[in-house]
């Protein structure tokens, strides 16, 4: 049997209630993951429930991968078989294995927002639209935000009164067009078709039903309408559906977060028992009261109020700058402070939301005299050798992925210029194939045939090395 005597009352509730619909409010630093990791342990450990019957989602690889190491250490049975994934690699494994039936092979390619930019741009240099006018940043945002309301290209109505998004409705029928040729999803697909691949497949859809006999989703607040369709019709057979989150930390609305998902939760599922998680572990009583303080104000919310047995501890200090330059010199002021009185350097950190803000905050470190090093940069997966190297991964899996395609095929350089390119992409546009086939299309004119055979002469050419 399981140890349940560490969790305070409201835990072992939410832990011990296993049958229908639990939506868990939980606060900040109240314990949802021991009380996630905990429950899935009882269901196996003590009722005896099968590990590939559970199915837990979350929002974040590393909180997944955190959830697994607990349960491994909490569980002597294992969770061989448990599926523990974000909702984006839930739905990669689904679409995987049923690909076939929304026009894709299984071994499809997944373009990020990189990948997507490009094909994007591409779409609107081939079609004459005006980059000053209308960037590809404003039509990835605007089909992302189309693709999370579950708003297929067909369905997709422009705005009245907006010449650009009369523009990216067209941009993205072509798109989807590019993407399918490609045999290629971009991050919102993963959501969008395997919304669409439940919806249409009965068999799929009551096939997960009866695998997943309790399902558990971490971080609800923040789930969009095409995660809580998604999340609607897998729980819909058994109905053991639980729900963490907290309704005050709901911050993604900009990319399609819907706090209505959490509010609302009870009207969806009548018979729901709530729960909610008020006891804080992390902070002092003084930082709980102004925290308790500012939520009030939200309107939209569940009541709650957080509570801790810890100590008060300091005060909340509260400055009030002028402007960012004022405040860049009070932190300047604060961190020699602490420095004086013994503090080193090395034991202070400064956070701030926006790159934006780091360039008036390192001006007045330096007027100081503060030394200081920025922690981050460029991420070691979208560095551009690293990039190119993944281009041509992908490309051997894929040879249908234009995207990886024209970003090496020239990479290192063997002779291939704009104009060859063009003159390929032409030809695959026409003829309805993907550019690397176009590529070594023998009916290319003899400009063309040079600029290919010259890449194949090449140790690294790209088509000797994918023949």
């Amino acid at each position: 049997m399981l140890d349940l005597e560490s969790l305070n009352p409201a835990q072992r509730e939410a832990v011990e209630t296993t049958e229908g619909p639990l939506l868990v409010l939980a606060g900040a630093g109240s314990g949802k993951t021991r009380v996630l990791t905990y429950r899935i342990a009882h269901l196996v450990e003590d009722l005896g429930v099968a590990p590939w019957n559970i199915l837990a989602v979350t929002f974040t690889n590393k909180a997944a991968t955190e959830m697994r190491e607990r349960l491994h250490k909490l569980m002597q049975s294992g969770i061989r078989g448990m599926w523990i994934y974000t909702f984006h690699s839930m739905c990669v494994r689904m679409l995987r294995a049923d690909a076939d039936r929304l026009g894709f092979t299984e071994n499809f390619t997944i373009y990020d927002t990189d990948d997507s930019k490009r094909l994007i741009k591409s779409i609107m240099s081939d079609n004459g639209y005006n980059t000053k006018t209308l960037s590809e940043n404003t039509v990835r945002s605007r089909i992302s935000a189309a693709k999370n309301e579950l708003v297929g290209p067909d369905d997709y109505v422009p705005r009245v009164g907006d010449p650009a998004d009369k523009a990216v409705a067209r941009i993205y029928r072509t798109y989807q067009q590019r993407l399918l040729r490609a045999n290629a999803l971009d991050f919102d697909d993963l959501l969008f078709y395997t919304y669409i691949l439940l919806r249409g497949n009965t068999d799929v859809r009551d096939e997960y039903g009866r695998r997943f006999r309790y399902i558990l989703v971490d971080e609800y607040q923040d789930t969009n309408k095409a995660q809580y369709e998604i999340t609607k019709m897998l729980a819909r057979g058994n109905g053991n559906l639980m729900v963490v989150g907290d309704d005050d930390q709901s911050i993604y609305s900009w990319r399609g977060a819907d706090i209505r998902n959490i509010l609302d939760f009870e009207r969806d599922w009548p018979e729901t028992k709530t729960v909610k998680l008020e006891q804080n572990y992390r902070s002092t009583g003084n930082i709980l009261n102004a925290a308790n303080a500012v939520i009030a104000n939200n309107r939209s919310r569940k009541s709650k109020h957080l509570f801790t047995d810890a100590p008060d501890g300091d005060k909340v200090a509260v400055f009030l700058a002028a402007d960012e330059r004022d405040e860049g010199r009070w932190i300047a002021s604060q961190i020699e402070k602490l420095h004086d009185a013994g503090e080193s350097y090395d034991e202070m950190a400064v956070f701030y939301r926006t790159n934006a803000q780091s360039r008036t905050l390192e001006d007045m470190f330096l007027r100081a005299g503060v030394p200081y090093r920025i922690v981050g940069g460029t991420r070691f997966f979208d560095r551009a050798e690293i990039r190119d190297v993944t281009a041509y991964l992908k490309l051997a899996v894929n040879p249908s992925d234009d995207v990886s395609c024209t970003r090496v095929i020239n990479t290192p350089r063997r002779g291939i210029g704009k104009t060859t390119i063009d003159r390929i992409a032409q030809t695959a546009a026409l003829r309805q194939i993907p550019f690397f086939e176009a590529a070594r299309e023998e009916s290319l004119d003899p400009g063309c045939r040079a600029g290919t055979r010259r890449a194949e002469t090449s140790s690294s050419g790209l088509t000797t090395s994918l023949r």
